[in-house]
């Protein structure tokens, strides 16, 4: 992924504000609010890396499970028409519509 950092299971958005001449970012695909910066790309990973290590370390201390990004589980909304479409390959191809919508996602990111 492109402009992403990864740590423990963990991404990273990485963005630049010219204003500031400072690299930032946030962890991407939880609720908590954690957020790193740098003035240089080595050191943004480095914040991004101790910000990880910290919220890990807090939620232990506080007895907090941590968020984890990326559970493998999303519902989605598609056109009644699209997901007869869909659930006609399932079958016909032999597999669950799980596995079908998985295999297009799949193709549509790589």
């Amino acid at each position: 992924m492109k402009n992403t950092l990864n740590y423990k299971g963990y991404y990273g958005s990485v963005e630049f504000s010219d204003e500031d001449s400072l690299f930032f970012g946030r962890i991407i695909g939880i609720n908590d609010r954690i957020i790193y910066e740098g003035d240089s790309v080595q050191s943004l990973r480095q914040d991004f890396i101790d910000s990880v290590n910290d919220y890990l370390e807090v939620c232990a201390e506080i007895g907090k499970e941590p968020e984890r990004a990326y559970k493998g589980t999303f519902n989605i909304r598609i056109n009644p028409e699209l997901h007869r479409q869909l659930a006609i390959y399932s079958s016909v191809c032999g597999k669950s519509l799980n596995s079908a919508v998985e295999e297009a996602i799949r193709n549509y990111v790589n």
